[in-house]
């Protein structure tokens, strides 16, 4: 009854939101590397903000480093939605905020300075990646409800590491945003307020899971995005490209954009594929090695990407010829 009731709720300040995004002109109008073609709202994912916010008022004695955080990396992505910042200025934010959940997750006793390094560049990493996949209807709710979902499983079922209403608002704002977002003509896009702000609350459990159970092969739990995202900055860069501007390099702007696959139905094979991809590592996880484990998921996971390639230059021959 309470999950219902959260649902409508969110659904209203989404509504109310879409009034002042149209009052402001807040909107994301198409250009040559976009993969849609009418002007839609921006920053529906501000309803990932919100939903931490409702949480954090009912629970202030133990959150308080966690929305702040997320309230910083939220305020400095709906800032460079509305108008274009530096990337020195948001990196810089994404850092100070990640500084704060490592501090409150003791982070800097707990591990070697080595190690605080390669966590804050893969933590950073993983947040600016969640936004560059952010491109076709559907792909940031999908995604991360399968994401939630597989971290609300590992909690009840395996290991508790966090509070579980804390993932189901979560849940519940994805569910609410892709009501509005997966649809052919979406209303809304999530905007970086939105790709970001539930990345940096993913990154933000997988790091509680993986110190509890002092395991990263949780960190699969965001594979298919990982392996799509790093592939591709490495191809843009052997291309010689600025890697922070727009472009439609990634597996699923090929398959949307150049072989007219419906939007929708690209969003669901990345949600299904990590998804099984996720019940692997939880039902081998003790079973098998982490190294093991990640060349079993990884190594597929190369070949599947490796395909863009084919399509790409198959694409760029039909248009030739």
């Amino acid at each position: 009854m309470i999950n219902i009731a959260l649902f409508f709720i969110f659904i209203v300040v989404e509504l109310i939101y879409f009034k002042v995004a149209d009052h402001f002109n807040i909107i994301d109008k198409p250009n040559q590397r976009s993969s849609h073609t009418e002007v839609t709202l921006r920053g529906g994912g501000i309803i990932f903000w919100f939903s931490a916010l409702l949480y954090f008022v009912q629970h202030i004695q133990n959150n308080y480093f966690f929305f702040i955080g997320i309230t910083l990396v939220s305020l400095v992505s709906f800032w460079d939605d509305i108008q274009s910042l530096s990337n020195k200025i948001r990196i810089s934010i994404h850092f100070l905020s990640i500084t704060l959940i490592f501090y409150d997750m003791n982070l800097f006793n707990a591990i070697p300075i080595w190690g605080i390094v390669i966590v804050y560049i893969i933590a950073i990493g993983l947040i600016n990646a969640y936004n560059f996949m952010d491109g076709i209807n559907g792909i940031t709710g999908l995604y991360t409800l399968v994401v939630m979902g597989s971290l609300l499983y590992v909690n009840t079922k395996i290991q508790l590491f966090t509070d579980g209403t804390f993932i189901k608002y979560a849940m519940l704002a994805s569910l609410v945003f892709l009501f509005f977002n997966y649809r052919k003509k979406a209303k809304c896009f999530a905007g970086d307020v939105g790709s970001i702000a539930i990345a940096f609350w993913i990154i933000y459990l997988v790091l509680k899971l993986i110190l509890v159970t002092e395991s990263v092969i949780w960190l699969l739990f965001l594979a298919v995005y990982g392996v799509d995202a790093v592939c591709t900055i490495l191809h843009r860069l052997y291309l010689k490209q600025n890697i922070f501007e727009a472009h439609r390099l990634h597996l699923y702007q090929i398959l949307s954009n150049e072989y007219k696959i419906q939007h929708r139905v690209v969003s669901l094979l990345y949600a299904v594929v990590q998804a099984l991809v996720s019940i692997i590592v939880v039902y081998q996880y003790q079973k098998v090695q982490d190294s093991v484990l990640f060349l079993i998921i990884v190594l597929p996971l190369l070949l599947i990407y490796s395909t863009k390639f084919y399509l790409f230059n198959k694409s760029n021959l039909s248009l030739n010829t």
